[in-house]
């Protein structure tokens, strides 16, 4: 693990609400950012300072989620997701996070990641397709 990677580590990046990153089914008027989308821009925002503070050849992967969707942010808006890393407990780390439009907060919650090995992991994850297709 890298000295830099210690509680406290904050980011905050901003989302344009696309077409993609919306729910349908209340037509076109009414096009907001869906919930698994939310969760997708949280991980990013999450792996991204991450990757700030862990060596080369590693990378994280996603553990656990709790998400509170607070708001609807329409097709169009922006959404700020700000993350904060609370804990390390080797390479298991957990950040809080909230995420906010232009005029209200739309989300809160902890997000747990699990830093590892990229050729390990690589490997393992052959292996077990292998055993899948035998």
């Amino acid at each position: 693990m890298s000295d830099t990677l210690a509680a406290g580590l904050t980011a905050t990046r901003r989302y344009d609400i696309d077409l993609p990153r919306t729910i349908s089914f209340m037509g076109d008027d009414c096009r907001v950012y869906s919930t698994p989308s939310l969760l997708y821009d949280v991980e990013i925002t999450c792996r991204d300072l991450l990757l700030e503070h862990i060596d080369a050849g590693r990378d994280s992967v996603g553990t656990r989620v709790e998400l509170d969707h607070l708001g609807a942010t329409l097709i169009g808006m922006w959404v700020e997701i700000t993350v904060t890393l609370v804990e390390v407990n080797g390479p298991a780390v957990t950040f809080e996070f909230t995420a906010r439009d232009a005029l209200e907060q739309v989300a809160r919650g902890k997000h747990s990641r699990f830093i590892v090995g990229i050729e390990k992991t690589a490997q393992r994850l052959k292996a077990k397709l292998a055993k899948a297709q035998g």
